[in-house]
């Protein structure tokens, strides 16, 4: 029988986002404020990770913020020739105000508005407190980032826009796309594509790897949320069928399928600029996500 069709419509379902919502706009007050000293900057502010994405699930509590200088920002000029490069860098001058002086800033102006008890300092991001009417959130201060695929003039270009950041602790620059994962996102969700049936999916996922986690079948940090939307992303479209029972089967199976042949090794995050699986600190272990894939088949035929 495997598991309802019911049980699967309750698990498909968003949490709530009214007290997302009020967070960020908190956040965003405290950044955008008269007495914020980044008022003036060129920087933007906005939500990133499951709220952003309309992936979240009940119990989800951690509100993910992106902070965004614009200028100075960071490139990858790889793909250029090289009269290309020289010309770009030719164009654009070096800020004195860089990074980590956006960072200083922003942590300044958060506990300012928040109190310092409540806002501290992690390896990748800001975290605050939650109070009342907000929820506990981590802020990415970040410079935007250009992977280019041409400069031929300042009214000639065309890049890919991510963001790049430095992780304390473990002393690298870290890089992503939140803004081209939500494009994606919401592309592969789109009635022509999914009949809007991908991000109620993820859901289902998401719970029933919870429901795992509850029921002591899997570790906590075998399947984070944003490898497991990826991983979901690579299921070609055909395979969100018209019941979440034919959806789940269906994915399963394609994503089985997938680790038997090798398939996977082509798969990429939800921005498709970087890959799912790999060696890397960020990355996916090819183990762990067939341990996450054969927990749900059994869940099915357990039910």
């Amino acid at each position: 029988m495997g598991i309802p069709e019911s049980q699967l419509e309750v698990w498909s379902q968003q949490g709530a986002v009214a007290t997302a919502e009020a967070t960020y706009r908190s956040i965003r007050q405290a950044l955008t404020g008269s007495t914020s000293p980044i008022r003036e900057k060129d920087f933007e502010v906005y939500l990133h990770g499951s709220y952003k994405n309309s992936t979240n699930i009940r119990g989800d509590s951690d509100v993910d913020v992106v902070a965004q200088l614009n200028s100075p920002f960071r490139t990858d000029l790889s793909a250029l020739s090289e009269s290309e490069k020289a010309l770009q860098r030719s164009s654009y001058h070096r800020p004195a105000y860089q990074w980590d002086d956006f960072r200083a800033d922003v942590l300044h102006a958060l506990r300012a508005y928040y109190g310092s008890s409540k806002v501290w300092e992690t390896t990748r991001s800001l975290r605050i407190a939650g109070g009342p009417r907000r929820l506990p959130s981590d802020v990415v201060t970040c410079l935007q980032y250009r992977k280019y695929e041409r400069f031929r003039s300042m009214s000639d270009q065309r890049f890919t826009e991510g963001i790049i950041f430095y992780a304390l602790k473990e002393n690298r620059w870290l890089i992503n796309f939140p803004k081209l994962q939500y494009q994606n996102g919401v592309s592969k969700n789109s009635q022509p594509r999914t009949g809007g049936r991908y991000k109620p999916t993820v859901r289902v996922f998401k719970n029933a790897r919870t429901y795992l986690v509850d029921h002591g079948v899997i570790a906590e940090d075998l399947a984070p949320s944003h490898l497991l939307e990826a991983l979901v992303y690579n299921v070609p479209d055909e395979c969100f069928a018209a019941t979440y029972q034919e959806t789940f089967q269906g994915v399963i199976g394609w994503l089985m399928e997938s680790f038997r042949i090798g398939r996977y090794k082509s798969f990429l995050r939800q921005h498709e600029q970087l890959a799912l699986f790999g060696d890397a600190p960020d990355q996916w272990v090819r183990d762990r996500a067939v341990a996450l894939l054969q927990s749900l088949l059994e869940l099915w035929r357990d039910w």
